[in-house]
């Protein structure tokens, strides 16, 4: 499949259009616009009341202002480089124009005294005088319909003027195709939208303020367009992975009752509900592909594990998969328990694993033997193959985009996906991000967890903090002193964790002090980790190499040191590394003072909450969307209309139109859906095109 011949002239070089040469193309380039097609989504962000007025008298200086002149005297330059002046006359008041470096006769030219022009500028006072230094726009009387009443303006770079950009835009304009519509009629008439071509030229010619609102019309359809295109790619990947011919994995039941009968305490009525989503969709033939979102500590481990023994009871195997090293043998230390009460067998296997070992561990594997396997990303290796691969549950940190989802459900034919997330998201993201998937939320504690305290120290108290620290030690407790990552260089947090780990250690002494970070091998790592866990250490100091997964329940401190320089999720991740015990827990926030207003409505929000859905939508309404999932690698696309902290409820609708659209016209050859494969070359999501099945 091609792009479509309408669009081929948006999708030609930027030098095709009037005023644009090679050198300009190249400055356009900066702003991520390289043909016309990406200039028609640049719209303007602020405007310029260009209207005629009788006199300057009539605004508050400083202001634009645009109104008819009789040229008087022209005063040149004093000294080379100087100001020359001219003086002007309006309705009711005399004022001066101003030019540097400006030529006498080429002003003469521009300006002759005795003649009438139009001028639009900002107006100034100086010294009690009148003044507009280099005008925006000198017209002729006949030419000053010309002038837009409210001038757009558009977002610049080095060797891009407004003048050249508006001209590019119109130029742009002109070659914008009339397209058939591909959003469903009766939302289109309730929202009152234009039709496509209509939008992107009111887009770009607004009559005032409030056509550059995201609620205008114009632009909200624009907004919803790219919603839609982007909904349309995550609803096409998902039906794909549906498509291909999942497995029906029954439960019997027998190996979960084992394991709940075995539990000290009932699930919680969340986890339940996850618990039967998840096997719900695993009896169907179609393959699953679920996120399960859960805050910490709501009990995500234990819906996964059921899950991985419904593969069992089916007959088959289940592969969960952690980024890290460290959080594999996490994940193998907190579900050997569970698969001791269940009585199936569980391995793990790692980059470490070699040799002899290894070809033991695969053999066993791929005789079925292994019934549940954990693991890092050494499982996609070629030589791992599985008996009869049913579930891979994904341990997400945002490492693991739409490709390697599939790439996984190839290891077994057809098997199940369930993602984990640690990290509540917000709703617009997490369509944003996971819209292929179906979703289980766990937003309840399971009983007993005991909220953490948490309190906000300046740094200047350190002594204090450390007398503190001394006396829990003293009474068998163990605690977390998390470092900043003070730049983005590694070896300077190391020196700042390395720093207070000799300092710590001097004050409590050989052997009570552990010291981990990013830097160490991978070994000594796991064996610091490993040292805490069992209580050889009672006092960990660590870089944010912690943030994700670890479990010690003896831990009931945890001290983070200039607190203000993190975000919020994360602080919120490192503070559930604690009040996993029966002890009470308290989490310090060491802050630098004097707080900025962010900084301190951050850690605010954290002292009044643990609630990880709301730290997240606040976190959201803080930082902003591009900030709060890191970078393009996030699997977040970058939009260049819509706004996804003020646009969620638009996602929402882009997600559930998408979906229906591909129920009811799977293979896109309705007139609909014609117009919506149009959108997707339009939006550049020529991934989706191609996972459009032929027939």
């Amino acid at each position: 499949m091609s792009r479509p011949a309408i669009l081929f002239p948006l999708f030609a070089g930027l030098e095709t259009l009037p005023g644009v040469g090679v050198k300009t193309a190249q400055h356009f380039a900066q702003l991520g616009v390289e043909r016309p097609r990406d200039l028609i989504f640049t719209l303007p962000y602020a405007g310029i009341d260009r209207r005629l007025k009788n006199s300057v008298r009539d605004v508050l200086a400083p202001a634009m202002v645009t109104v008819e002149v009789e040229i008087g005297a022209h005063v040149p330059a004093r000294r080379k480089g100087g100001p020359a002046r001219v003086f002007v006359r309006d309705a009711e008041l005399e004022f001066q124009l101003v030019f540097f470096h400006a030529k006498a006769d080429y002003l003469q030219k521009q300006l002759p005294t005795g003649q009438r022009r139009v001028i639009s500028g900002k107006i100034e006072i100086f010294d009690g005088i009148a003044q507009m230094v280099h005008p925006d726009h000198i017209l002729r009387l006949e030419e000053a319909n010309n002038l837009p009443e409210f001038e757009p303006v558009y977002p610049l770079t080095a060797g891009v003027t407004q003048k050249l950009m508006a001209r590019a835009v119109e130029g742009a304009l002109a070659r914008v195709p009339k397209l058939d519509d591909w959003i469903d009629a009766p939302l289109k008439a309730r929202e009152n939208w234009p039709d496509w071509a209509d939008a992107v030229r009111i887009a770009h010619h607004p009559e005032g303020m409030d056509a550059l609102a995201a609620e205008a019309p114009a632009r909200q359809r624009l907004a919803y367009d790219e919603l839609f295109a982007h909904q349309l790619t995550l609803a096409l990947a998902r039906a794909s992975i549906r498509r291909s011919k999942g497995r029906a994995s029954n439960a019997t039941g027998v190996l979960q009752n084992r394991v709940l009968a075995a539990l000290p305490y009932r699930p919680t009525s969340a986890q339940s509900r996850a618990m039967g989503e998840i096997a719900e969709d695993m009896a169907a033939d179609k393959r699953m592909s679920r996120l399960l979102q859960g805050d910490v500590g709501s009990g995500k481990t234990l819906v996964a594990f059921m899950a991985l023994l419904v593969a069992v009871e089916a007959g088959g195997q289940g592969v969960m998969m952690a980024p890290t090293e460290i959080l594999a043998r996490q994940h193998l230390s907190s579900l050997r328990p569970l698969a001791e009460s269940a009585g199936v067998v569980l391995e793990i296997l790692t980059g470490r694993d070699k040799g002899a070992e290894r070809v033991a561990k695969l053999a066993a594997l791929a005789k079925g033997d292994i019934q549940i396997l954990v693991g890092t990303h050494a499982v996609f290796q070629k030589d791992v193959v599985f008996h009869d691969l049913r579930l891979a549950v994904v341990d997400e940190q945002h490492r693991f985009g739409v490709a390697q989802r599939m790439e996984l459900g190839a290891k077994g034919q057809g098997a199940d996906v369930l993602v984990m997330t640690a990290t509540p998201i917000p709703r617009s993201l997490s369509l944003a991000q996971y819209g292929d998937m179906d979703m289980s939320v766990l937003d309840e504690k399971p009983a007993g967890r005991l909220p953490v305290k948490t309190a906000l120290i300046s740094a200047g108290r350190y002594d204090e903090v450390v007398a503190h620290l001394k006396q829990a030690v003293a009474d068998g407790r163990q605690a977390y002193w998390v470092c900043p990552l003070v730049e983005e260089s590694e070896a300077v947090d190391l020196t700042a964790a390395e720093d207070r780990y000799k300092a710590l250690r001097a004050t409590f002494g050989e052997g009570v002090v552990g010291l981990v970070h990013g830097q160490l091998p991978p070994a000594e790592k796991d064996a610091a980790m490993a040292d805490f866990a069992a209580g050889k250490t009672k006092v960990l100091v660590a870089t944010t190499v912690i943030e994700v997964g670890v479990n010690v329940p003896n831990a009931s401190i945890m001290v983070i040191e200039r607190a203000e320089i993190f975000g919020l999720a994360q602080l919120h991740q490192l503070r559930g590394r604690v009040g996993r015990g029966s002890a009470s827990s308290t989490c310090l926030l060491m802050y630098q003072p004097p707080l900025s207003p962010t900084a301190e409505r951050r850690l605010a929000i954290l002292r009044e909450t643990e609630d990880g859905f709301r730290i997240a939508d606040e976190d959201l309404a803080i930082r902003g969307a591009g900030d709060l999932i890191g970078t393009a690698q996030s699997g977040v696309p970058r939009f260049r209309i819509a706004d996804l902290e003020r646009q969620s409820a638009l996602m929402a609708v882009a997600q559930s139109d998408a979906r229906k659209l591909l129920a009811d016209d799977p293979v896109l050859q309705s007139p609909r859906g014609k117009a919506a494969r149009v959108l997707l070359w339009l939006m550049e999501q020529d991934k989706a095109i191609r996972l459009i099945s032929v027939g």
